[in-house]
């Protein structure tokens, strides 16, 4: 079966490339997990013996959680969406070789955080039960109830095993025999746990934390303990560096579910650290010399992961070598152990290399190396609110990002045009110690005021009743003067006839899950056309929520049936539309992404290539960009200054995050509506709900001088008109 990263899972929000693991392993036999602490190894006397696990893993049939692997090889079925986990973490102090070095400390950037280096909970405490899922609460108990029957167990089973292989008890000292099976137990109780984290509900922010510190208290002890006696456990246990860089790969995984829960990116620097570590220490070096595919896959899935997390760091240098380097093993492993998984392996280097090359436009050096540009919001990125603006105080607190367009480019199961979108929303980390190198900074005891990014659910693909469950969710923990962001990329559902009404469901939608026996190309006819498609996400099914202020994104081949939304409520709502068509010369880099998209995350990028440019040195992208900033700073004049404009785009200007969403989607607008090529229809031009006052934002003169002088620059004023632009 193909790797659940490469082929994408439907209704899933998982995308940390784990994936050609559960299936594979499973499928190659379950006894992958055997020296990794199932039944482990334990030497002494004349002969070997075994310390194995009395207690399982917890679970059952669970849902696992994105990109943790499942001891055991089964193969569950993923999660029908991912939320993202938490906040202040691991702290173990990491020693000289082989241990792994010490990652950057986590910031501490909530009320509530987490203290779990050297916190230890009571093993019996109650955790929340979580909506419409398994009681944690029942699970952290039963987990309370057998700690004690465990341990006897597992130490009563050593030494039968010890002294049935021929060696006399005494031949092992009582602290050695005792070393082995408290490592046993801190082994099988991190495999419970981490299991366990696919009982954790997929959406809600509270459900999830003790459970989830819990699993990190375990594993802080677990990589103490296996540095502070590593070589009794290597004499006696027969540790193999795998084994470390399992334990060490099992905390890069955590790390990075922390990353998706809080959307703070200085987790995924963490993951990074350990993903790192593993390489550069080469724990799974001697993977390949041993006759056991299964250990193979694990190398492979360590691979996978790593490069997610380089990609969302934008470290492409990393994800060429990674890729490079899974190819090797991807065909050393083939050639040797002629698995039918090949196909899936190749799909997967063929995915990453083509979410590699989604921009358009190459930023070079003098030298001809590629410059990575980040895409995060900066100090400077966006417009600074000027003295008399007069704006709401709304601040963005979460976002749903759900993506379903078909042959776009994708890894995991993210979209390029998902991949984009995140990074729009969230900001670039904070050196504090640069912060407070800047000249004219005080000195100060007090840490710089955490700026929160928002969370975000990633979904991909999710049927009708996934996505309500997680937008319910959302709407529910939504805190006061706060706003939902809901971004759709995903292929267009159009109404199958004319309708003597034209309600909320009368114009179609976005199709948030293809049926495959529907689907064919971007338009959706349904055999019988007296029912709707019923993963359609219309209009009026939004209604419900835009009793809070809602902040909507819609790229489709339809979006134009979210022009006519009603605000019921009179709260605060804005829906960003994107041309229903593209200009024929652009139609065919739609698997790169979509222009709309790219002009909301880096509409300098997008600039360039609807002019045709497909490099560009790195002094020029500077010049460019400061007078980008410049173009944003007079947008935010002309907003704020408008007097005929709807108030509900004043409301949400106070967020930075959509602020520079609602800049950027007017510079788009003002540039396809000056381009040459884009003047054929006026469906390619974007357009907004409520509508914004033309003449005084997306055609004003003052903002299409600005856009000719840019061009400018660029030396390609050809392709802009330099008249004013009429009514269209």
């Amino acid at each position: 079966m193909p790797p659940d990263y490469a082929g994408g899972r439907q209704g899933s929000a998982h995308h940390d490339g784990s994936g050609g693991a559960e299936r594979t392993e499973a499928a190659q036999g379950r006894e992958a997990e055997g020296a990794a602490g199932r039944s482990l190894p334990i030497r002494g006397g004349a002969g070997g013996g075994a310390c194995a696990a009395a207690h399982p893993p917890a679970g059952g049939a669970v849902v696992p959680a994105a990109g943790a692997d499942r001891e055991g090889g089964g193969a569950a079925p993923p999660a029908p969406g991912h939320r993202p986990l938490g906040r202040g973490l691991l702290r173990a102090a990491l020693p000289p070789p082989p241990a792994l070095p010490q990652p950057p400390e986590p910031c501490q950037s909530r009320a509530g955080v987490l203290a779990l280096a050297e916190s230890s909970r009571p093993s019996g405490e109650a955790v929340p039960q979580a909506e419409a899922q398994l009681s944690l609460e029942n699970l952290s108990q039963k987990t309370a109830n057998h700690r004690e029957v465990e341990t006897f167990v597992m130490t009563e089973f050593a030494l039968k095993e010890i002294m049935s292989s021929g060696g006399a008890e005494d031949d092992i000292p009582q602290a050695e025999r005792k070393t082995v099976t408290d490592f046993c137990y801190l082994l099988d109780k991190s495999k419970q746990l981490f299991n366990g984290l696919r009982d954790l509900p997929q959406y809600g922010q509270k459900q999830w934390q003790s459970y989830f510190g819990r699993t990190f208290d375990v594993y802080t002890k677990l990589w103490k303990f296996q540095q502070q006696h590593r070589q009794v456990l290597d004499n006696r246990y027969g540790l193999k560096r795998w084994q470390i860089g399992e334990i060490a790969s099992k905390i890069g995984q955590l790390y990075y579910h922390y990353y998706l829960r809080t959307s703070e990116t200085s987790y995924l620097n963490e993951a990074f650290s350990f993903y790192s570590a593993i390489r550069q220490r080469s724990y799974y070096s001697q993977v390949n010399k041993e006759d056991r595919p299964e250990l193979v896959v694990k190398k492979l899935r360590y691979y996978a992961r790593f490069i997610v997390v380089c990609l969302l760091l934008n470290k492409m240098d990393v994800v060429k070598d990674l890729v490079k380097e899974l190819s090797d093993e991807i065909e050393d492993y083939t050639h040797r152990f002629n698995t039918e998984d090949q196909v899936e392996w190749n799909l997967v280097l063929q995915e990453v290399a083509a979410f590699i090359e989604a921009d358009p436009v190459m930023v070079l050096n003098d030298d001809n190396t590629i410059v990575i540009t980040s895409n995060r919001l900066s100090e400077t990125g966006a417009p600074l609110l000027e003295q008399g603006m007069i704006v709401g105080q709304l601040a963005l607190a979460d976002a749903l990002i759900i993506g379903n367009c078909n042959n776009q480019v994708k890894f995991s199961e993210l979209t390029i045009d998902m991949f984009r979108m995140l990074q729009a929303l969230e900001r670039e980390p904070m050196n504090l110690a640069s912060q407070m190198n800047k000249p004219g900074m005080q000195e100060s005891t007090e840490k710089p005021a955490r700026r929160e990014n928002p969370h975000k659910y990633l979904l991909y693909k999710p049927t009708f009743s996934q996505l309500y469950t997680f937008l319910a969710a959302s709407f529910k923990e939504l805190p006061a003067n706060s706003v939902l962001l809901i971004y759709l990329s995903a292929t267009g559902v159009f109404p199958s006839g004319r309708s003597d009404s034209e309600g909320p469901y009368d114009f179609g939608g976005v199709l948030t899950n293809s049926n495959r026996d529907i689907i064919n190309g971007d338009a959706i006819h349904k055999r019988n056309q007296s029912y709707k498609e019923m993963h359609c996400l219309h209009p009026g099914d939004l209604y419900p929520f835009t009793r809070k202020p809602l902040f909507i994104i819609v790229d489709s081949s339809n979006s134009v049936a979210y022009k006519n939304f009603t605000n019921l409520f009179g709260q605060p709502l804005v829906c960003l539309l994107s041309p229903t068509a593209y200009p024929k010369a652009l139609q065919d880099q739609s698997q790169r992404g979509s222009l709309f998209t790219l002009f909301l995350n880096n509409p300098l990028m997008a600039f360039l290539f609807v002019s045709g440019l497909s490099s560009m040195r790195r002094g020029l992208w500077e010049k460019c960009q400061d007078y980008l900033r410049k173009i944003n700073r007079d947008i935010a004049q002309l907003l704020t200054h408008s007097r005929s404009i709807d108030q509900s785009f004043l409301q949400f200007f106070g967020d930075e995050f959509l602020r520079l969403l609602l800049t950027r989607f007017i510079f788009c607008s003002a540039t396809m509506r000056m381009h040459k090529i884009f003047r054929q229809e006026t469906r390619n031009y974007p357009e907004s709900y409520p509508q914004l006052p033309r003449d005084e934002t997306v055609e004003n003169p003052h903002l299409q001088k600005h856009i000719l002088e840019l061009a400018s620059i660029l030396d390609v004023r050809n392709v802009f008109l330099e008249n004013t632009l009429d009514d269209y």
